[in-house]
């Protein structure tokens, strides 16, 4: 299926919200908050040493978004990322596109002299950790631990 990638832009925020408050309820463990979202996203948009967002559109439709977030880390050697949030609508899954977003993602990556490509994925979701271990990820056998230090 042909896709098509759209860099995200402040006139971006309402379609993204959509997509993410859809992400959101089909996970079920992440409370949408629209307001706080929308700081996030239009942070992220202002900034790109932050990283950066894209719609996945196919025919000029929004049909997905995947969100790349930046970092540093001397374990990989420099600059790393996150794909900090990926979401393909249902009707549109396995037809190729995660396959060629993360493609485009590894391509972003390297022009931005990114050494190592993060993401996580829910414990209990097997089919997106089959998917990511087809596309080339490896699980660490480390636990993501976080601490809250602004509880939204």
């Amino acid at each position: 299926m042909k896709i098509d990638f759209k860099l995200a832009e402040k006139i971006d925020v309402d379609a993204l919200l959509v997509l993410i408050q859809e992400l959101y309820e089909l996970d079920g463990n992440i409370p949408f908050n629209p307001v706080v979202a929308s700081n996030a996203l239009i942070q992220l948009i202002d900034d790109e040493s932050k990283g950066q967002a894209w719609l996945i559109k196919h025919q000029n439709k929004a049909i997905g978004y995947v969100i790349l977030t930046l970092g540093y880390s001397l374990e990989y050697a420099g600059r790393d990322a996150f794909i900090d949030e990926l979401y393909i609508q249902p009707d549109y899954q396995g037809q190729g596109i995660g396959k060629q977003t993360i493609k485009f993602i590894e391509e972003i990556c390297i022009s931005l002299n990114i050494h190592a490509l993060h993401l996580e994925v829910e414990q209990e979701n097997i089919s997106a950790q089959s998917f990511y271990r087809r596309v080339g990820f490896e699980d660490h056998q480390r636990y993501l631990m976080t601490k809250w230090l602004n509880k939204l």
